[in-house]
């Protein structure tokens, strides 16, 4: 893993907040309240696909992507996780972990291109951050 040079693309900073780091990867809260939204970033510095790591570290971050999706359940009782690596925006390698429901905006097609984003107020964002921070610790 080459850490030292990982820096978390600027497009995926400005449009999301920190939320912890797990062994392999960071975990960050995307900045829309329609949905609970998770990126799970592995610290992987140049990685574009999935592919573009050894089998060993594939493997962590495949068990990482694992327990993002348990939290999200336990937290948020979905109808349905949509985990997905896409990278059309951000070639960055990074998966998106977004809990979805029957009533929410886009249902049942992706959120991506849906409405306007609504950014978090100051106290759910906190309300929501901390929750999940206890949830992962």
């Amino acid at each position: 893993m080459d850490a030292v040079s990982f820096v978390i693309d600027s497009q995926l900073k400005q449009t999301s907040y920190p939320l912890t780091s797990l062994d392999m990867c960071d975990l960050r809260l995307v900045d829309d309240q329609r949905w609970p939204w998770l990126l799970i970033i592995p610290r992987v510095a140049h990685a574009v696909e999935l592919i573009d790591i050894s089998p060993d570290l594939r493997a962590q971050v495949w068990l990482e992507i694992d327990h993002v999706g348990r939290v999200m359940r336990d937290q948020f009782s979905p109808h349905k996780l949509n985990i997905a690596a896409l990278g059309n925006q951000v070639r960055q390698l990074h998966v998106h972990c977004i809990a979805r429901f029957p009533e929410d905006e886009a249902w049942p097609n992706p959120v991506w291109g849906v409405g306007e984003s609504v950014p978090y107020d100051s106290e759910l964002l906190n309300s929501r951050l901390n929750a999940l921070r206890d949830a992962f610790s």
